[in-house]
């Protein structure tokens, strides 16, 4: 029988938010997930980069909104009733990335991490943490205090200031 309380975690194992951005599934620590939010209108900030939604005000906190779909590349976002965003904790900052669904979350053992494949000089992996694999499901796992790197940090508080 599987014990899901905290007590019953091991060491070994760690649980991830997983989420979908077009075609592919992603993982992030669900210990950097404040909470899961429906999307929102933002408001929007003059000369912000186009991956960054705008900014929203969270019960008194203003919050940066990033679209990871625009962040990565992947074509123009379509919000309908499945995209959330997903209020993250990174550097004791407040941050919200928007996704096109969340999945569920997932618990992997260290053997079902896989290390991150060796990429071309001309794509930026850095943030991705590794490759979780849970039977016949593969998680691209972000390592999310790294995808939001110093300069983007920096351009958030900008924003957010």
């Amino acid at each position: 029988m599987k014990n899901d309380t905290l007590e019953g975690r091991t060491a070994a194992t760690e649980e991830f938010l997983s989420f979908r951005l077009g075609g592919e599934e992603y993982g992030i620590d669900i210990l950097k997930v404040q909470e899961i939010r429906g999307y929102e209108a933002v408001t929007r900030i003059a000369n912000a980069p186009s991956f960054i939604k705008g900014v929203t005000n969270l019960r008194g906190t203003i919050v940066p909104i990033v679209d990871l779909r625009l962040k990565f590349g992947l074509g123009e976002p379509t919000y309908d009733s499945f995209t959330v965003v997903i209020i993250l904790n990174v550097a004791r900052r407040v941050v919200g990335v928007v996704v096109d669904s969340v999945s569920d979350v997932t618990e992997l053992t260290a053997e079902q991490i896989r290390p991150a494949p060796d990429f071309s000089t001309g794509v930026d992996a850095s943030y991705i943490r590794g490759l979780g694999t849970a039977g016949e499901r593969m998680l691209i796992l972000m390592d999310i205090e790294k995808l939001m790197s110093a300069a983007d940090m920096a351009l958030m508080d900008k924003v957010a200031a």
